[in-house]
C-alpha cells in the first residue's frame, strides 16, 4: 500500500524507540479496555498513574520540571499511536500536550514547580475550562468572572464541553477579571479543585461520540482561588496566553485527524480483501479499488502536509494561518475519508462493534472544537 513505510523527515531513532513503548502501552492499557470506557464514559483513574509511571505524561516538558524534556516530535508520536489504537477516550493531549504548556510557557517558576511534576506523575490530572453555554469560540466575550477580594479571587460562572472533566484535580480557568471590554479582561486562573468549596462538577454529557472521554459540564459558585493562582503572576493576560497556544492545540488536532485517516484506510483496506460478495472479495470490485485509491491517496497527502507543519513547529517556525489550515484540512480528510472508508463495510458499518464505526462517530467534533473549521478559514484569510 502507498502508505507502507512512509516515515515523516522529524521522526529519529529515538521517536522509533518510544513509539514502541507507545504502542506497548496502548496495547496492554487502552485497547482491550476500549469498551469498558465507552460504557463508563471515562477511563480508569488509574491509568494516568500508570501513563505516569511509562513517561508518556508531559513528555516535552523540561525535565527540571518532571517532563520528558522533549519536542512537540515525542506529543506527535503520542497522539498517533493513540490514533492508531483507535482510542479517543484518554484525553493526554489535552493534559500534556495542551494544559501543561500553558503553565510552562507562561507560569512564575513557583507556578511550574507547584503543579508540572504532580500533572507529570499522573498525580494531578488537568482540564481547561474555556467554553461556556453561551461562548464557543469567541473567547473574549466569556461570562465567568473572577472578583478580587483580597487575596482570594471569588469566582462564579458555568462551562461546558469540558474534557477531563471528570478526573481533572486542576482547572485552568478562562475568567473575565476586570470589566475592562473584550480581551483585555480576560486571565487565566489554575485552581487545584480537589474538595474546593463551590466548585461542583455537573453531568456526563451524552455525545455522538468520544463517549469514553469524561467531558461534563463544570460550575463555580462562589468559589475562592488563591490570588497567586492566575497565571503568570499578572491579570489580562489570558487572551493573549490563549492564542499564543492554540497553534499547537490545532496542530495536535490535525496529528490525529491525519493518523486516523490513515487507520481507517487500513481497517477498510484489510476488510475488502476478507469480506466476499458474488464469489470473490470486494475488493477485486472497481468502484471498492478505486474509492480505496482515492482514501489511500488523501490519507497519505494529509499525512505529508501535517508532518511538514510538524517539523516547521519543531523548528519553531509555525504560523497561526498555517496550524488553522492543518486542523481545518486534516479534519475534513478525517470526516470525509472515514465516511467513505464505512460505506465499505455495508450494515457492518454501522454497527458500534466494528471500530469503523467508532471512528466515523469521533471524527465529527474534530471539526468544531480547537476553533471551528470555519473559524480556521477566517483565520487563514487573514493573512492572504
Amino acid at each position: 500500500m502507498i502508505l507502507d513505510g512512509y516515515r515523516g523527515t522529524w521522526e529519529t531513532q529515538e521517536t522509533d524507540d518510544l513509539r514502541e513503548l507507545v504502542r506497548n502501552f496502548m496495547n496492554k492499557e487502552i485497547v482491550p479496555n476500549q469498551h469498558t470506557f465507552i460504557d463508563d464514559h471515562q477511563v480508569d483513574r488509574e491509568l494516568w498513574n500508570r501513563a505516569g509511571d511509562a513517561g508518556l505524561l508531559c513528555i516535552s516538558i523540561p525535565e527540571e520540571y518532571g517532563g520528558g524534556g522533549g519536542t512537540f516530535a515525542h506529543e506527535a508520536i503520542i497522539l498517533q499511536e493513540q490514533g492508531f489504537a483507535g482510542d479517543a477516550a484518554w484525553g493526554n493531549s489535552v493534559h500534556s500536550t495542551i494544559i501543561a504548556h500553558y503553565i510552562n510557557a507562561f507560569g512564575t517558576e513557583e507556578q511550574k514547580k507547584q503543579w508540572l511534576p504532580r500533572m507529570a506523575t499522573g498525580e494531578l490530572v488537568a482540564a481547561i475550562a474555556m467554553t461556556e453555554p453561551g461562548t464557543g469560540s469567541d473567547l473574549q466575550s466569556v461570562k465567568t468572572k473572577a472578583v478580587r477580594d483580597g487575596d482570594e479571587y471569588i469566582i462564579n460562572g458555568s462551562k461546558t464541553f469540558i474534557s477531563n472533566g471528570t478526573h481533572a484535580d486542576i482547572v485552568v480557568i478562562v475568567a473575565r477579571t476586570s470589566e475592562d471590554a473584550g480581551a483585555k479582561g480576560v486571565s487565566l486562573i489554575v485552581a487545584e479543585v480537589a474538595d474546593l468549596p463551590g466548585f461542583s462538577r455537573g453531568r456526563v454529557l451524552d455525545k455522538v461520540g468520544q463517549r469514553g472521554q469524561d467531558t461534563r459540564e463544570l460550575f463555580f459558585e462562589d468559589m475562592r482561588v488563591p490570588v497567586d493562582n492566575v497565571l503568570g503572576g499578572v491579570e489580562g493576560r489570558g487572551f493573549l496566553q490563549l492564542m499564543q497556544q492554540l497553534p499547537q492545540e490545532r496542530l495536535a488536532i490535525a496529528v490525529a485527524g491525519a493518523t486516523t485517516t490513515e487507520a481507517a484506510v487500513r481497517e477498510a483496506v484489510a476488510y475488502a480483501k476478507e469480506r466476499e460478495a458474488f464469489g470473490q472479495s470486494i475488493l477485486k470490485f472497481q468502484n471498492t479499488k478505486f474509492v480505496l485509491a482515492e482514501c489511500a491517496t488523501e490519507a497519505l497527502s494529509t499525512r505529508t502536509f501535517v508532518d511538514h507543519l510538524t517539523q516547521l513547529h519543531i523548528d519553531g517556525r509555525l504560523t497561526t494561518e498555517q496550524a488553522s489550515a492543518g486542523k481545518y484540512w486534516a479534519t475534513d480528510a478525517q470526516a470525509n475519508v472515514i465516511d467513505r472508508c464505512l460505506q465499505i463495510f455495508g450494515g457492518y458499518g454501522y454497527m458500534l462493534e466494528y471500530p469503523i464505526a467508532r471512528m466515523y462517530a469521533d471524527a465529527r467534533v474534530q471539526k468544531i472544537y480547537g476553533g471551528t473549521n470555519e473559524i480556521m478559514k477566517e483565520l487563514i484569510s487573514r493573512g492572504l
